[in-house]
């Protein structure tokens, strides 16, 4: 990177996607860039309404405690501003009935915070946030078409308006670009245009699909009753299904199921296909639930990370954070968060004295994703079917799994170690805390586990 003013050491700095980590690294660099130009392929609703460059945008969300902390961190008082729009804030396990190993996980357990609105309030409440800077420029409906530059350094992008004359292009130099463009970054292949070869990458494939649907329904609720549903899928039981409350009186149900398995997408075969969950109570909710629309199907579930830390560390110019970096399964609820958590840990960087290398940037962004992946990783390769070079499969890792299974099997009834394992879950602590915590270890290899009542618990 270029050197700059002490006030502005990176000059121009361009982001490629104004979704939500592409919003957040823009906030963060624009304390240290003259300016900061964000390039979003899409148009930005007026309101808060889904919008066809964030597939993910019609689907469940949850801000977890981590992602809730790294977000007010970047932007004080942002919590409380989804609040008043009317995003749920839940206590976990306290206000979900949460079926996991066979039993319900007792909701007299240790809880943390999680945000359920939707994901386009979110994305709203942000954007509104991040664009009243002036340092933060927004231009929409622009397609990135490759980088400028050679292989050992990235000095912009060129672009072209979507819809316009194809060889209308324009050079937009830059000192740092930052690609944001989640699953679909094309960053492989401008590189390799570029003569610089793509990034490694360690892939978990799992071939499972899932659907989302928003209900309704007259049934407010007693304050002892759930205000939700978790139904963990597991190698044993390959069925998932989260049913969470969204602003405005409404449910975003999303259920999924393994390879060939997939939910349908016609509202009564969605509903149907709830009666192949290991307990009852969520269909039995659904089928007095009013469906809002029909269900809207996803299968692009693998788990895939790009090694860019390990690639070119001579190369200048260029950092890639959130799904264009690491993604994950998308029925772990991680995306979000994680993307707040790679700000954050960008803004540390960059706080640092010196000017920080971007080889040394795109380290520690990639280290903030690591216990996401390992989660999900973790989680996704005992599934029957799983494939891929991430997928644990030697002694080590078959022992590191019956021990988690011991671990799984204790949650429901063991205070202790569901605290431990929610802190995992919701990236408040790394995994192997489960594996250094005596008090954990101890009743994981000790203790038998305590069974919960088979109904959906009370408080």
């Amino acid at each position: 990177m270029r050197a700059h003013s002490p006030s502005s050491p990176l000059g121009h700095v361009v982001v490629i996607g104004g979704s939500m980590a592409g919003l957040l690294a823009a906030h963060v660099l624009s304390r240290h860039a003259e300016r900061v130009t964000v390039l979003e392929r899409d148009h930005y609703e007026a309101g808060s309404g889904p919008r066809s460059g964030v597939p993910q945008s019609r689907h469940t969300h949850v801000l977890l405690t981590s992602g809730m902390e790294a977000l007010e961190e970047l932007l004080p008082g942002v919590v409380r501003e989804l609040e008043d729009a009317g995003a749920p804030n839940l206590s976990i396990p306290a206000d979900l009935g949460v079926w996991q190993a066979g039993q319900w996980v007792s909701r007299a357990n240790p809880s943390r915070p999680v945000m359920t609105g939707s994901r386009p309030l979110l994305d709203h409440v942000v954007r509104g946030r991040v664009l009243a800077d002036p340092r933060v420029d927004v231009r929409t409906s622009t397609e990135v078409t490759g980088f400028l530059g050679g292989p050992d350094r990235i000095t912009g992008v060129s672009v072209r308006g979507r819809g316009s004359d194809h060889q209308e292009y324009e050079e937009l130099e830059a000192d740092l670009v930052v690609d944001a463009t989640g699953r679909g970054s094309r960053t492989p292949e401008w590189l390799t245009a570029l003569g610089a070869g793509a990034p490694a990458e360690e892939v978990l494939e799992t071939g499972r699909a899932y659907a989302t649907c928003v209900f309704e329904t007259d049934d407010a609720g007693s304050p002892d009753q759930v205000k939700g549903f978790y139904i963990v899928p597991d190698a044993a039981q390959p069925f998932g299904a989260i049913i969470l409350p969204a602003e405005g009186d409404r449910w975003m149900v999303t259920l999924s199921g393994p390879r060939g398995q997939a939910p349908p997408t016609d509202p009564a075969g969605f509903v149907d296909f709830a009666a192949a969950l290991p307990h009852d109570a969520p269909h039995k909710w659904l089928s007095t639930a009013r469906p809002l629309g029909r269900p809207v199907g996803y299968r692009h579930t693998a788990n895939r990370r790009r090694r860019y830390d390990l690639a070119a560390r001579d190369r200048t110019g260029l950092l890639v954070v959130g799904d264009a970096l690491c993604m994950f399964n998308p029925v772990y609820g991680q995306g979000l968060s994680v993307a707040a958590l790679n700000a954050v840990a960008l803004g540390r960087a960059l706080a640092a004295p010196d000017l920080p290398s971007t080889h040394s940037l795109q380290r520690k962004v990639l280290r903030s994703s690591r216990g996401a992946w390992d989660v999900a990783t973790g989680a996704d390769s005992p599934m029957p079917g799983a494939t891929g070079d991430a997928v644990r499969s030697g002694l080590v890792e078959r022992l590191l799994n019956r021990y988690l299974e011991r671990v799984r099997v204790r949650v429901p009834g063991d205070p202790v170690v569901c605290k431990a394992f929610r802190d995992v879950l919701f990236l408040k602590a790394p995994p192997t805390s489960l594996l250094t915590s005596p008090r954990v270890v101890f009743r994981t290899l000790l203790r038998p586990a305590i069974p919960t009542p088979p109904d959906l618990p009370t408080p």
